[in-house]
């Protein structure tokens, strides 16, 4: 399962955490709203507002959601809670944003893969693109482009 970061942020991500028909620019007042699918197509996530100018990211859809050990939904199961670890992947709250310049949020995002919350940096690319860039620290950092998930649906009907 993968999320938005790869190699030290883990396969699955938010991830995090991520709407519609003809790609253009980013205007100012641009908000990612509705639901984004990761660069690898392992996971979609739901950018939501959760009050004023907040945006929330929630996973509602994964393309591997079954557990290969235990043949059951994918849980939290890496989570340092050991009391959060049976809650299920799909519907958990893996992203927070606020906004911090022109088209651009900050927030942390949690990789479900390892069980740690990131620094993280979205900014919307153009109306169907965004770049979700996360960090261990503040300068060893990973980025991934996300498209709107119609996005993606129209693009693999043409092909």
């Amino acid at each position: 399962m993968k999320f938005a970061m790869k190699a030290a942020f883990g396969p699955i991500a938010v991830t995090c955490v991520l709407l519609c028909l003809a790609p253009g620019s980013a205007s100012a007042g641009d908000v990612p709203l509705g639901t984004w699918v990761s660069e690898d197509g392992g996971v979609k996530v739901r950018l939501s507002n959760c009050g004023g100018n907040q945006l929330c990211g929630t996973v509602v859809w994964l393309g591997e959601p079954i557990d290969k050990i235990t043949g059951r939904l994918k849980t939290d199961k890496n989570n340092p809670d050991p009391a959060k670890r049976s809650r299920p992947l799909i519907g958990l709250h893996v992203a927070g944003f606020s906004p911090s310049g022109p088209n651009e949020w900050s927030g942390t995002i949690y990789n479900a893969d390892n069980g740690h919350t990131y620094r993280a940096d979205l900014k919307v690319s153009d109306t169907e693109t965004l770049r979700l860039q996360g960090c261990i620290w503040k300068y060893l950092c990973m980025g991934h482009t996300w498209t709107r998930a119609e996005a993606s649906a129209r693009t693999a009907a043409i092909h």
